[in-house]
């Protein structure tokens, strides 16, 4: 299967372009040439990670130390899904957030009206991200505000996301497992998978999303993201889901193609 056709990609970060140790980020093989030669031929691509503890322009530099080629606008994470999600839900929400300091103040800087949950205005929503600690009063709080009609959205469900000594798990979903046990409520996803990805990759790359490749390491994240937008769908076997039994997966839920790394696609573009 080659790749010819497809006039966008879409890239997961950790398991797929990076593998991380400490503060350590090593390139997977290939990488560099495969973003390289996508540059090369015109075509656009975008990096989606869950990842939301820092603004994306933050994310994207240290990336470009690494040695990938990403600009601030091709890096993409739930703090600027939301924001799609948000002006298609209501532009002026009132939103109860658990951030870090730094993804607040993006927020903040993108308009978006952040409260604390403390005075008796209505909450429109409740927004988990990637949180640095857990105020219990916080998400009491939270769980009011779901239960009096406050929709509950997180930038990921998914427990735990690829490391290089293994799997990291993610504080965001433990939160959102909490406050949606307390309340009865399901989450909506704004990051990976989700409609408001969806859209926003639409948006950056200026193509349909039936016309774009999504390359990834986790079958329940970055394949299920394709499958949402009708693409192409990529596992690479160096992340997440490297042991993954695909005979058990349903097959509407499996990849296209199965590489071993993504330096695997640069004989396929």
């Amino acid at each position: 299967m080659r790749l010819d056709e497809v006039r966008g990609f879409v890239f997961d970060v950790d398991g797929t372009l990076v593998h991380r140790a400490g503060e350590e980020v090593r390139l997977v093989p290939g990488a560099r040439e495969v973003l390289g030669r996508i540059r090369a031929s015109g075509r656009p691509y975008a990096l989606f990670t869950n990842g939301s503890h820092v603004a994306p322009e933050a994310l994207a530099s240290e990336l470009r130390r690494a040695g990938l080629p990403v600009g601030d606008e091709e890096l993409l994470t739930p703090l600027r899904s939301v924001q799609t999600y948000l002006r298609r839900f209501r532009p002026d929400a009132r939103v109860l957030p658990f951030l870090t300091d730094a993804a607040r103040d993006y927020l903040l800087a993108g308009g978006v009206r952040l409260v604390d949950g403390h005075d008796d205005a209505h909450t429109d929503a409740v927004f988990v991200a990637q949180p640095s600690g857990v105020d219990f009063d916080e998400l009491e709080r939270a769980a009011r505000a779901v239960i009096g009609g406050a929709r509950l959205l997180t930038g990921s469900y998914v427990p735990a996301y690829a490391g290089a000594g293994g799997p990291i798990f993610s504080r965001g979903a433990m939160l959102t497992a909490a406050l949606a046990k307390a309340t009865g409520a399901r989450p909506v996803v704004v990051g990976k998978p989700s409609h408001a990805a969806v859209r926003e990759l639409r948006a950056r790359l200026g193509v349909p999303s039936e016309e774009m490749a999504v390359i990834g390491d986790d079958v329940s994240l970055d394949v299920a993201l394709g499958h949402l937008g009708g693409s192409m769908t990529v596992l690479v076997r160096t992340g997440i889901s490297a042991d993954v039994d695909l005979s058990r997966v349903p097959e509407t839920r499996r990849p296209h193609l199965t590489l071993n790394s993504v330096g695997e696609l640069l004989e396929r573009l």
